[in-house]
């Protein structure tokens, strides 16, 4: 780790690392040292970067960041040049020759990549956080912004049967606040502090519930109405756009015609972003009701977690790339999102046929006690291979009587239990109140690789924000939220070469904001705010696992947030200086 930080302001710095190791990488990209000085005259919503780099500022900042090679986040092919960076309270103050200017701290990052804080596009932290807001797993990744609130499921409106649902939740937690609107979650985030920026669309599955329950019904008239002003509230509190989680109830029971409408309200101030109804056997059926609901809507529309389920999909991809592109030809606005993993993970009780969810949880849990005939039958039909449960890994109890599961398949507990699988299913079901997390392997490695190539497509975790110690560091959940930022740029950039650096980073940073509507951030340029990541692009690598998925990244140094240092020399601060990203 390179010894790149001290105090005062001495002209000769101490430099962290010798740049020749750095070379060969640069010049694998494209850009040997020095490259970059008068290459573009390219204006970002903020001072030009490469006319400052020949002239030397006299300023004074709270941190300098000298010597590192730059990339600004503003394209797929942006040139990487080796400028200074001064942060002066929450903001980037000058970009360039900073060689005479002074610091209260100087950040020697030669031979290191300085890039914009990554933008986490897909994440599920609006109730983690708030039972530890360090956000460690997060942090240690680069991230310095989460998108929450997605796939139909948001921190708010909660109202009626979504309130009582999500109390449920909420004590595994051991979260002691309750709330109803966006406003009064937003105060109680804010009290608590939190270390990377928030930003959160609303979830339809939160406006569903709140007015109608659970229940596999139509909205009446005046239903729409109460659903359609808690969506405003949403978007008049902060929240970025719609998002729909179409195979989790209660929003697997709208009708295509229900999500025009709520877009067509959301079009007026953001995106709308979808968990599609579909991703393996009707999943080309799901990609066309996305454009459709986009063009109808006339709203950008962002598909979440691109993915071909179950080896019999997986064909299909270049169907659903034909799609998207028609639609983009269209003229659509249409964007993706992709974790690097091929495992997925949710609730255990999603392999469930459709018709066991009405009414919610405590109807749930009746009909796999009462069921278990018309129940087995239909899971017979859904899933008639056995050999299925040996790709499905239990991740997450509750119970301690059950923590023995943790990280086996079904098909191994259920030769433990000397049942059978659907048997097993049941009985974990039952006995954990559905609180069951598990992670399915179903996914094609090179339909991944092929996914990342394209330009549409942001990274997202999919990851609730843990730490490595408190109530969040339970289980053996997906490694993805620990490691899926690291293994982007040292799997499929460095090892595999499936993209470039440039293109990489700014999948993670410049596409997100434009992607989301973040204002000043996502560039690094003067005036943006000092969302700041520093890493080796030779060393940094994903070490968490599914077996051990709690394990740092490596390669990462330095993470500031809003011009506050939250990774210092490697080492997590503690500080807390999140902000929420409100829409206006």
């Amino acid at each position: 780790m390179p010894r790149a930080c001290r105090q005062g302001v001495e002209s000769n710095s101490v430099k962290s690392r010798s740049p020749e190791p750095y070379l060969p990488c640069i010049e694998l990209y494209g850009v040997a040292q020095g490259e970059g000085s008068g290459q573009r005259d390219r204006q970002v919503e903020g001072r030009n970067l490469c006319n400052k780099q020949s002239e030397e500022l006299t300023l004074n900042f709270d941190f300098l960041i000298k010597g590192g090679f730059v990339f600004d986040g503003v394209s797929s092919n942006s040139v990487p040049r080796q400028i200074d960076i001064g942060i002066k309270g929450d903001r980037i103050n000058a970009i360039g020759n900073l060689s005479v200017s002074s610091a209260d701290k100087v950040v020697d990052v030669i031979g290191l990549c300085v890039c914009p804080g990554f933008i986490d596009t897909h994440s599920h932290s609006e109730f983690t956080l708030l039972a530890d807001s360090r956000a460690e797993g997060k942090i240690c990744q680069g991230i310095t912004t989460e998108i929450n609130g997605n796939c139909g499921l948001s921190a708010a409106p909660l109202y009626g049967s979504a309130f009582e649902q999500r109390s449920e939740d909420l004590k595994g937690l051991d979260i002691k606040e309750r709330w109803n609107s966006f406003s009064e979650y937003f105060t109680i985030l804010s009290e608590k502090g939190f270390a990377a920026n928030f930003l959160t669309l609303v979830g339809h599955n939160n406006l569903r519930a709140s007015v109608v329950g659970y229940s596999d019904k139509k909205p009446v008239f005046g239903d729409k109405i109460k659903i359609f002003d808690l969506l405003r509230e949403a978007l008049d509190s902060g929240a970025a756009g719609l998002s729909t989680g179409l195979v989790y109830p209660p929003g697997l029971y709208s009708e295509t015609s229900e999500i025009i409408e709520l877009a067509r309200i959301t079009a007026q101030k953001g995106i709308y972003t979808t968990h599609m109804r579909s991703e393996g056997d009707e999943l080309l059926e799901a990609v066309k009701e996305v454009i459709e609901i986009g063009f109808a809507a006339k709203i950008p529309v962002h598909i979440s977690h691109l993915k071909t389920s179950d080896r019999q999909n997986w064909v299909k991809i270049k169907d659903v790339f034909q799609q998207i592109q028609d639609a983009h030809q269209r003229g659509l606005s249409l964007s993706c999102d992709r974790y690097p993993y091929t495992a997925s993970s949710t609730g255990l009780d999603a392999v469930l046929p459709l018709w066991t969810y009405e009414g919610g949880r405590d109807e749930e849990i009746k009909r796999i006690k009462s069921e278990r005939g018309r129940l087995t039958r239909d899971m017979l039909k859904l899933y008639p291979d056995e050999s299925y449960w040996e790709n499905v890994k239990i991740s997450t109890v509750t119970l301690n009587k059950n923590k023995w599961m943790e990280g086996k398949s079904l098909s191994e507990v259920s030769k433990s239990l000397k049942k059978t699988s659907l048997e097993t299913l049941f009985d974990v079901l039952i006995s954990e109140n559905l609180n069951v997390e598990a992670i399915f392997f179903s996914m094609s490695e090179e339909n991944l690789r092929s996914i990342l190539k394209l330009p549409y497509v942001m990274i997202g975790s999919d990851s609730s924000a843990r730490s490595f110690d408190g109530i969040t560091a339970k289980g053996r959940p997906h490694p993805r939220g620990f490691g899926s930022f690291p293994k982007v740029l040292g799997r499929y950039v460095r090892e595999q070469g499936v993209i470039s650096l440039e293109e990489a980073i700014y999948k993670m940073t410049g596409l997100s904001a434009k992607t989301f509507g973040i204002k000043r951030r996502g560039c690094i340029a003067e005036g943006y705010f000092a969302d700041v990541t520093v890493f080796n692009p030779d060393t940094i690598i994903d070490k968490a696992s599914f077996d051990d998925p709690f394990e740092r990244p490596e390669g990462l140094y330095y993470v500031f947030v809003n011009g506050v240092p939250v990774l210092w020399e490697g080492k997590l601060t503690s500080a807390l200086p999140g902000r929420i990203l409100k829409q206006h």
